[in-house]
């Protein structure tokens, strides 16, 4: 496994769990991190062990606070593009991860970090979250995806108005407009998040796998040519063992033995 200096990372039966471990910083994204987060989805994309990724935040008040600030200030032009593509990079590597990534959001996810948790497929918010894309603040727009991932996950009008008024909404909202999926206690927040990745795990791997990509892949898509890739993906399920296991089980009344194949 990677040396990394920014995250902690553990494997737990089949989960990978990565830590953003920037405390004193409020887990802050600064260039180093993002760059160790790239290397490590590029390592777990290689390692079949790993069935599903659960991202949190170290410590209690911060999921990730946001960009480091201190690293922007002084940027040009020219390196706060260059910034915003690296970020997006990443964010789209997280997206387009094979298998299901779960943001288990401890505490404040405020741009960047809210960036992060919404490059995720499923966000679980502790009662203390707090999300938000205060950059109008600094005199900037989001610069991560922020202002295409809100509206295509809360609606155009409701994102507008976060994204205009920089304004910080706690979970029950963020549960209440859809930006999140499920709240939990903040002391089982993780295993909360361990617990949805089970019940996934238990799926047929590769056709989680192709709903992940017909969903993305749909949203950015008309209509029509949504449900044309959809069905070649559902003819591509029935040259899979997991599909003959599963459906054989069904007929049996027994529980699959999916094997990712």
């Amino acid at each position: 496994m990677l040396n990394v200096e920014n995250l902690l990372f553990e494997k737990q039966e089949g989960i990978g769990l990565i830590t953003v471990n920037r405390p004193k910083a409020l887990n802050a994204l600064n260039r180093a991190t993002l760059v160790e987060i790239d290397s490590l989805f590029e390592v777990l994309g290689k390692d079949e062990e790993i069935k599903a990724i659960i991202i949190t935040g170290s410590g209690d008040k911060a999921f990730v606070a946001g960009a480091d600030i201190t690293e922007m200030q002084q940027m040009t032009g020219v390196e706060g593009r260059a910034w915003g593509r690296l970020a997006q990079a990443v964010f789209h590597k997280i997206e387009n991860f094979p298998r299901p990534v779960l943001a288990a959001v401890n505490g404040y996810a405020l741009g960047g970090g809210c960036e992060l948790a919404m490059a995720c497929d499923i966000r679980i918010a502790s009662e203390k979250a707090k999300f938000g894309q205060p950059e109008v603040s600094l005199g900037i727009t989001p610069g991560f995806g922020g202002t295409q991932r809100l509206p295509r996950l809360i609606g155009r009008g409701r994102a507008k108005e976060l994204l205009f008024t920089g304004d910080m909404i706690d979970a029950e909202e963020a549960y209440r407009i859809g930006l999140v999926n499920k709240i939990a206690a903040h002391q089982n927040l993780v295993e909360t998040a361990k617990e949805m990745a089970n019940r996934i795990m238990l799926r047929g791997p590769v056709a989680v796998t192709l709903c992940k990509a017909a969903v993305n892949e749909g949203l950015d898509v008309d209509l029509e040519s949504g449900c044309a890739y959809e069905a070649e993906v559902f003819g591509l399920c029935f040259a899979t063992a997991d599909q003959k296991e599963g459906m054989t089980a069904f007929l049996e009344k027994r529980k699959p033995a999916f094997r990712g194949k």
